[in-house]
């Protein structure tokens, strides 16, 4: 398992756990030959996610927004953490993820593709999901407010997406975000997501990342460790070639504002 670090300069990757299957963590036998520490004992991958994330926040990463996928979304003791933290966030969720509410009527039970289909067609409003090779990623948002005890200045939104050629394509995510955030700031964090996939394949392709052959837990962490160093130094080279260029562009238009 892995976490990633995004800003509009690159991406990179800053911290690995190996996921240790039950039947491993309870083997003996496995544990000592290859070398798993006493110390470490099973754990789910959500589990795993809140301690990478808890670390690089404590350590004090910067961060605008948490993402991750439906697997993680869908805890609710990740989304919890976040929340007591005041960090935003926006996971993604299944189309059949469980929802209650309490409403005048006694509690009322839905889920996001129900509550998507229920929204009309004004509601549907298209925004970029980040840079893509082909250009400028669209796709038709739109966000339905929950009910929430949420803290004060925070507001807890269902946000979804859908595919501008086939709109029954659609993807769902939570959201925790400071109060007054637009849907265009939604749709651009939600789409930051797929940065993940890039450092993937640069890792892989270049760097070696998926030709590890190591048999045991300390040789796959520095085997992974040296590559995710050889993806932070080329991720630092290009950040500073994209603050040059931005930066000579801007001296030549000082008519555009400085966070454009």
């Amino acid at each position: 398992m892995f976490l990633a670090y995004a800003s509009r300069y690159g991406q990179a990757l800053i911290d690995r756990r190996l996921y240790l299957p039950d039947a491993w963590a309870q083997d003996e036998s496995k544990r000592a030959k290859a070398g798993v520490p006493e110390e470490i004992t099973f754990a789910t991958k959500p589990e795993i996610a809140r301690d990478l994330i808890a670390a690089a926040l404590d350590a004090g990463a910067p961060c605008a927004w948490v993402l991750a996928d439906a697997l993680y979304g869908s805890d609710s003791r990740l989304r919890r953490m976040l929340e007591t933290r005041g960090q935003p966030y926006v996971l993604a969720v299944r189309s059949n993820h469980r929802l209650r509410f309490w409403t005048e009527e006694g509690l009322d039970e839905t889920d996001p593709a129900a509550m998507a289909d229920a929204l009309a067609s004004e509601a549907w409003v298209p925004h970029a999901a980040g840079e893509g090779s082909k250009g400028l990623r669209l796709y038709e948002w739109a966000r339905i407010a929950l009910p929430s005890t949420a803290n004060p200045g925070f507001e807890h939104w269902l946000l979804i997406r859908r595919s501008r050629r086939e709109p029954d394509q659609r993807a769902y995510s939570f959201a925790f975000a400071p109060a007054g955030v637009s849907l265009g700031e939604l749709a651009g964090a939600a789409g930051l997501r797929w940065t993940i996939e890039e450092c993937f394949e640069r890792a892989k392709d270049d760097l070696g990342l998926d030709h590890c052959e190591a048999r045991s837990w300390h040789g796959w962490h520095r085997h992974m460790s040296l590559c995710m160093a050889a993806l932070a130094f080329l991720a630092k080279l290009a950040a500073d070639l994209r603050r040059a260029t931005w930066g000579k562009a801007n001296e030549r238009s000082p008519a555009i504002p400085a966070a454009a």
